[in-house]
This record gives C-alpha cells, sequence and structure tokens, in this order.
C-alpha cells in the first residue's frame, strides 16, 4: 500500500497563530522548507538573500514563543524580513517582491499588520520598540516591544540612545542581537547554550531578585562586592557587560540555527518579570544554500538566479556604472594629491570607494553605520587642511543632516560630498530615494551643488570638487550605469555657478540639472519637429545658479522648463525665486517646472518610475505645448509659414 503524500508543513501555516499549532518537534521541518521557500523567491525577483537566510530558525522562533502581532516585532534594517513575510500571510505574493505593485523588500506598515513599523534605513528598532513597550505601559495594555537588529547596526550611535533610555518599558522590551558576523561574540556550542538557559530562566531570575533584596540590607562594601562579583563571573563567560552598564539585562551568545537552544530561551525571556533583556544570537549570512554561504558577501543583493547552481543573471555588458566612475576618478586624483581622502559609511563597494581603498588604504575610512560621525569626521579632516570625500548614498546624508548644517555649513568647511543614488532608485522604492538632497543643501549658505548629466561630467565634477577649497561643495549622481558617453583622459575644472549651453534655439528653453539632460535632448527633437526652434541647458550648478545665462534663456524664449530629478524646492524653486526677484515673469514669460511628484514613490522599474513622475522627454514635450496652448492644426500652420 503506497504512502499518502506527504504535505509541506509550511502549506499549513498562514499565519503565526497556525504556526503555534505545531510541535516543538515540527520546527525544524519547517525551517527547512521556509529557507527553501525563500530561495525559490528570491531566485525569481532578486533582493537582499544572505541575510534572509541567516534569520530563517530565529524568524521561526519569534513568532512560535511570542504572540505576534500583539507582540510587536520590529525588524532593524528589514532587509532580512523575507521569511517573516511568508510566515504571516504573504506567501502568495512573495515571488513580487521589490516589483511595481508588488511586495516592499522591507518590512511596511501599509502592508500588513504584522509589520507595526516600517524600516530600511539601519539603528532604529530598539528606538520603535521602545515606543511600542512604552506606550502599552502606559495604557496598562497587554505586548511587549521586540527588536532585532544585527551587529552592523551596533555601530549606529542611535542604537545605544535607545538602550540608555530603555530602562523604564521594564520587562516589555526585548532586543535580539542578531550577530551574523562574530564580531561580538565568542564561539559557541552546548556550554553557552546551558549557560544562555540558565541565566535567563524564572529560578535563576527569582533567586537573582532574592539576592539583590538580601544584599541591599548588607553593609554598603559588602553590597557592592557582591554586584561586581556576579557581573564579572556573568561578563566573563557571556561577554554582556557592556549591555548590563545601559540597563538590560543580558543573555547569550547562543546558536541562532538550534532551534532546540532558542525555543527555552526565548519562551524564558517572554516569561521573564526583570527587564528589559538581551539575547545575543549569532547566525550566519546565507545559512543552508552553499552558493550564499561561499559567497565572499554572502550574497547579501542578488539579482535573479538559478537556485540549483546559484548563477546570478548578469546585466549585458554597458558603460561603468556612476560610482566607479567616482571611485577610479578619485584614485587617480590622490595619485598627486596627498591631502585627498575618502570617507564611506558602512558602503565601501557601493560608493566606489573599494577602489580607492586598494590604492590608498591609509587615506580611506569606513567608519560604519555612522553617517553623523562620518560627516563631521570629515570636517575635522578638512579643518585641518586634508581635502576629505564623504561618499554616502542620498538617502542616507538625511540622517546627517545637522552635522552637514552645523559642523560644516557654518564653519565654511570645505568638505566635499559625493552623493550616491540621487534620484529614484528602482526597487528599492521610496525608503533609498534621493529625493531630496538638492532642496536640502542648496537651501544652505555657503554650499556649492552639482548634478552630474553624464559620467564625463561626474569626472570633471568629482576634480572641480577636490579643487574647490573654499567651502563645503556636493555632486550628485544616479544609482547604476552612465550613458556611454567617452571619459576624459584630462578632467576639466570648472567654473563654479557657470552651466554650459547644449543646444541653441529661439522659442523654447530646456534649463536641465542632473541626468535628465538625455531626456531634455530628445524633447528638444520632438520639439523641432513641431518647428517650436528649443535650447537645452546643462545648468551643471543647483547652487550658485547660472544667474547670467538663466537671464538670458527666460528673456529671449516665449517658455522656458526646469526638469530636475529631485522633490519641490530644488533647482525650480531657486530659478522661480531669481525670476521673480529680477521681475523676469512679469512680460509674459511662460515658465514651468518638472520635478519628481509630492509622494513617495514605490518600488518599481527605474523606467516606470520617471515614466510615472512625468520627467520623460514626451512629458517635457506636454509641458512645453501646454504652456503655448498649443493644437496640432495650429501648430502645423505655423510651422508652414515658418
Amino acid at each position: 500500500m503506497s504512502e499518502l503524500p506527504h504535505t509541506p508543513l509550511l502549506d499549513t501555516v498562514d499565519s503565526p497563530a497556525d504556526l503555534r499549532k505545531l510541535k516543538a518537534s515540527d520546527l525544524r521541518q519547517l525551517a527547512d522548507e521556509l529557507r527553501a521557500e525563500m530561495i525559490s523567491a528570491v531566485g525569481v525577483t532578486g533582493g537582499h538573500l544572505g541575510s534572509g537566510l541567516g534569520v530563517v530558525e530565529l524568524t521561526t522562533a519569534i513568532h512560535y514563543v511570542f504572540n505576534t502581532p500583539e507582540d510587536r516585532l520590529v525588524w532593524d534594517v528589514g532587509h532580512q524580513c523575507y521569511p517573516h513575510k511568508i510566515l504571516t500571510g504573504r506567501r502568495d505574493r512573495i515571488r513580487t517582491l521589490r516589483m511595481g505593485g508588488g511586495l516592499s523588500g522591507f518590512t511596511k506598515r501599509s502592508e500588513s499588520e504584522y509589520d507595526p513599523f516600517g524600516a530600511a534605513h539601519s539603528s532604529t528598532s530598539i528606538s520603535a520598540a521602545l515606543g511600542f513597550a512604552i506606550a502599552n505601559k502606559l495604557n496598562d495594555a497587554p505586548g511587549k516591544g521586540i527588536a532585532v537588529i544585527g551587529d552592523g547596526s551596533m555601530s549606529a550611535g542611535m542604537a545605544y540612545e535607545a538602550m540608555n533610555n530603555a530602562e523604564q518599558a521594564g520587562n516589555r522590551l526585548v532586543v535580539i542581537l542578531n550577530d551574523n558576523d562574530m564580531s561580538i561574540a565568542p564561539p559557541v556550542g552546548g556550554l553557552s547554550a546551558y549557560l544562555a538557559r540558565m541565566v535567563s530562566s524564572s529560578e535563576y531570575l527569582g533567586l537573582r531578585s532574592l539576592a539583590k533584596k538580601v544584599a541591599r540590607r548588607l553593609p554598603r562594601r559588602v553590597h557592592s562586592a557582591a554586584e561586581k562579583a556576579e557581573e564579572f563571573t556573568r561578563g566573563m563567560v557571556t561577554g554582556g557587560t557592556l549591555f548590563e552598564e545601559l540597563g538590560f539585562y543580558y543573555v547569550g551568545p547562543i546558536d541562532g540555527h538550534n532551534l532546540d537552544h532558542l525555543i527555552p530561551v526565548l519562551e524564558n525571556v517572554r516569561d521573564a518579570k526583570e527587564g528589559p533583556v538581551l539575547v545575543h544570537v549569532v547566525t550566519k549570512k546565507g545559512k543552508g544554500y552553499a552558493p550564499a554561504e561561499n559567497a565572499a558577501d554572502k550574497y547579501h543583493g542578488v539579482q535573479k538566479f538559478d537556485v540549483i547552481t546559484g548563477t546570478q543573471a548578469k546585466a549585458p555588458p554597458g558603460p561603468p556604472s556612476y560610482q566607479n566612475v567616482f571611485g577610479d576618478t578619485l584614485a587617480k586624483l590622490a595619485e598627486t594629491d596627498e591631502r585627498i581622502c575618502a570617507i564611506t559609511a558602512a558602503m565601501p563597494s557601493g560608493t566606489g570607494v573599494d577602489k580607492f581603498a586598494a590604492a590608498h588604504p591609509d587615506r580611506s575610512f569606513d567608519v560604519g553605520i555612522a553617517e553623523q560621525h562620518a560627516v563631521t569626521f570629515a570636517a575635522g579632516l578638512a579643518a585641518q587642511g586634508m581635502r576629505p570625500f564623504c561618499a554616502i548614498y542620498s538617502t542616507f546624508l538625511q540622517r546627517a543632516y545637522d552635522q552637514v548644517v552645523h559642523d560644516v555649513a557654518i564653519q565654511n568647511l570645505p568638505v566635499r560630498f559625493a552623493i550616491d543614488r540621487a534620484g529614484l532608485v528602482g526597487a528599492d522604492g521610496s525608503t533609498h530615494a534621493g529625493s531630496f538632497d538638492v532642496t536640502y543643501l542648496a537651501t544652505l549658505p555657503n554650499f556649492v551643488v552639482m548634478a552630474a548629466a553624464d559620467e564625463a561630467e561626474l569626472v570633471h565634477m568629482t576634480y572641480t570638487a577636490a579643487e574647490h577649497d573654499s567651502g563645503p561643495i556636493a555632486v550628485r549622481y544616479p544609482r547604476g550605469n552612465g550613458t556611454g558617453v567617452a571619459l576624459p583622459e584630462t578632467p576639466q575644472l570648472l567654473e563654479i555657478g557657470k552651466g554650459r549651453v547644449v543646444r541653441e534655439g529661439k522659442k523654447v528653453a530646456i534649463l536641465s540639472l542632473g541626468t535628465r539632460l538625455a531626456e531634455a535632448m530628445k524633447a528638444a527633437d520632438a520639439l523641432e519637429a513641431k518647428g517650436l526652434s528649443t535650447s537645452v541647458v546643462d545648468l551643471r550648478f543647483a547652487k550658485p545658479l547660472d544667474q547670467d545665462l538663466i537671464r538670458r534663456m527666460l528673456t529671449t524664449h516665449e517658455v522656458a522648463v526646469t526638469i530636475e530629478e529631485g522633490s519641490i524646492g530644488g533647482l525650480g524653486a531657486h530659478v522661480l525665486t531669481y525670476a521673480s526677484d529680477e521681475g523676469l515673469i512679469d512680460g509674459g514669460l511662460k515658465l514651468r517646472t518638472m520635478r519628481l511628484p509630492d509622494v513617495f514613490q514605490d518600488q518599481d522599474k527605474p523606467e516606470k518610475q520617471y515614466d510615472d513622475a512625468r520627467l520623460n522627454a514626451e512629458h517635457i514635450v506636454d509641458t512645453v505645448l501646454k504652456a503655448l496652448r498649443w493644437n496640432e492644426e495650429a501648430g502645423a500652420e505655423a510651422g508652414a509659414r515658418a
């Protein structure tokens, strides 16, 4: 008699409530199925793989032990949340990850009640979980705040600010430190697992509480000695002294892939009467998938790939990426200028600083996930006569805005900002889009703000920034590959605040900032075909504006359009302000601004995002024709007369 077909356990789980109906002995099988499902899904969609593989067992254990969503689970950064999404009712959509209209690659409040807090920037989880915990405490409501934070995120000061403020939450706050780099943990094994279970048990905690009460009645000197003895003993075997000093009860380290270790410890922590508690879990990034385990980056972020071989789909060869053009240019400039140094906040390969570091290791600094420190560190270097380049994604530079204002701009220090991922970023969506940097930098006195129209311009602007010693200067450039223009052998020193006329016309002027220049040129061709003579200007600088060039364009053309890959308040606002102050729009000039819409755009293909933002050639043409109140019949007649 043949056996009945085996039903995967994962098929029986649509929510954590279903998961909690399983026997603990079933969880190993479930975790294996969950890992296989995640690998299969990311093979189709691409995305963050290694980090999610590392927390499969931890995700399973948390949802099994804690009462989510009443217990509010916050994933730091959120790129490791794919297993979490599968277990919380989103398995049927998991193959839409990072696609237009699909699931976000990070946690997102609007997606599920199991995502109580949206995250994509690091080191925010403890603060948010503390907020949930204190709110429940104040309202006498059930539910804990649970933060899962990686050891990399612990390099940011915000995590420690939150921990320093956490004592009032008591046992309502649980922090799980996911240590996947062995940067903190000593080797783990049976002894450490036993110790973790012991020191998290109610018996130990009860005895510890009683001992404290007794010790308080002892002479001060004896009481103090007893406290130090316990701290030393537990710190010696567990490494938790730092967290104890911050007010946390430390448990660990424990093997984050061993469910027989995880479940009892988390149950003890759940039921503990003391707190807050920090559980130190050691995991392996890429766990359970050989290609990821053997890769240098543990398959942190991947393209679509073949699940059997691990081979990732390769993009067709094309122009060099902007980040590599920047890194190569800076490395070359540093060969003859020993004052140049580069700073990145945990993104050396993502910013091209890895290329600089390979050539000039003594002048390259990866400060970890600490953008605030990076900016002020750069300010100190500049004040001492160095030429620091602070290479940070636009979205992450937002985290250091006070340092940009206070430590750089007010002191007029020549810090160079290389702002990567400026503009829309496709699959990473609104949390990583570089939408606001022109607006938040060009408003500051003393700042110079440039935007590269192509990779050759980026070479010139990097050199110009290196030579600019009279104050802060920034150059922004997008994610991805350049346009394919030839790179200059010798960089050109640009005149600060001066743009260039790319195409000369008479009726329509398109004033472009950044890489929309290519679309502006396409629009000019289309307008010329309608008989509308069109000028195209690459302004190069959002600040200072090329006032002479702008004045000429606004006074000699009937329609002028500004276009940029940034939010309201950027180039268009500055041009409008200048034109208004100078009275240039009093004589009937039709001046229009094109910019990103006043929304947070969800993930999609970049070309679709720019289409939705109405920043492509056809939209420029439409804007011009509407300004002219153009219709095809009148246009054809005017073209014939011309």
